[in-house]
């Protein structure tokens, strides 16, 4: 990556870190009582830190001890990765929606701080979160989760990220996500962002924004093609697990976002695809709130029907 471009996506992703974390007030769900702690997982590209929420108390989802009762069967678990263009490390802008599912689908929710570019290009990121998926899905016995029963979900980036652990652990034969729900993705990172198109006239995602995402996360412009940095490329997808694929009207990631849905679908893949209309990307942060909370609902509830299954 020339150093100019790193430079301009340092500059990037300074000004966004401290935008990124602003959640509309209503959606916050700040009267949603939170249980949290932290946890380090060893990857093969260093350590990752995570943030671990409980479902609350009571709820009868489970506590992990393994006294054999119900409310102590141990909690499935959903493994979430937040957006920022592959540059913003700042996981907290989702835990609205990380402490609202764990404490309306009964699940663990954990919400993964993977490295980001121009710091750490791909594939550092992807090869991050299948490792901590994967380490999820071995270890719940001894942190309280049912790691059998797990789902994978993430937004934009995160989402992008999603489909490429989901295709991992497809080819591996390690773990079978019962979900993945994949929330606004960036998933064709190959073709110039001029040619994505809103049909409103100033969309949230500028094209000079998203070429220095993908300059500063793929500076190879040769992967940009591969599956796991563009899954709209690829071409085999049955087997892949169910999935909850949510795009926006305005958006100009929706076009990719709902061929991938018919992808899958032509696959075989069961999909659930809904298209949100009059809002644009980023929606379930900041807005407009009704519509918001509506996707928010959609991926809990859809959540709680997979884990249970």
């Amino acid at each position: 990556m020339p150093f100019s471009s790193r430079i301009q996506a340092r500059g990037v992703q300074l000004l966004l870190s401290g935008m990124m974390t602003r959640v509309h007030e209503e959606l916050g769900f700040t009267d949603i009582p939170k249980r949290t702690e932290s946890l380090r997982v060893e990857t093969g590209a260093g350590p990752v830190d995570c943030t671990v929420y409980r479902p609350p108390a009571g709820t009868g989802t489970g506590t992990g001890t393994g006294t054999g009762t119900d409310t102590d069967k141990p909690a499935p678990v959903y493994v979430n990765f937040h957006g920022g263009g592959f540059i913003v490390g700042r996981p907290e802008q989702d835990d609205h929606i990380c402490r609202y599912i764990a404490a309306t689908a009964g699940c663990v929710v954990i919400n993964v701080d993977y490295a980001v570019a121009p710091q750490r290009p791909y594939p550092t990121a992807v090869t991050q979160a299948y490792d901590v998926t994967e380490w999820i899905a071995e270890n719940g016995a001894a942190h309280g989760w049912d790691g059998s029963r797990l789902a994978v979900g993430g937004h934009s980036a995160g989402a992008n990220l999603t489909a490429a652990v989901c295709r991992t652990a497809r080819e591996r034969g390690t773990f079978t996500p019962r979900l993945q729900i994949i929330d606004s993705a960036p998933l064709d990172q190959l073709a110039d962002p001029s040619t994505k198109q809103s049909p409103i006239a100033k969309p949230l995602l500028a094209p000079h924004l998203m070429r220095i995402f993908t300059a500063a996360y793929v500076p190879d412009p040769a992967d940009r093609a591969h599956p796991l940095v563009s899954p709209a490329f690829a071409d085999d997808l049955a087997g892949l697990p169910p999935a909850l694929v949510i795009t926006a009207e305005y958006d100009r990631l929706r076009d990719e976002g709902d061929a991938y849905a018919k992808a899958l679908d032509a696959a075989g893949v069961p999909v659930t695809h809904r298209v949100f209309e009059g809002v644009d990307h980023y929606f379930t942060h900041t807005g407009p709130v009704p519509a918001g909370k509506e996707a928010i609902e959609l991926m809990s509830d859809t959540l709680r029907t997979a884990l249970a299954a």
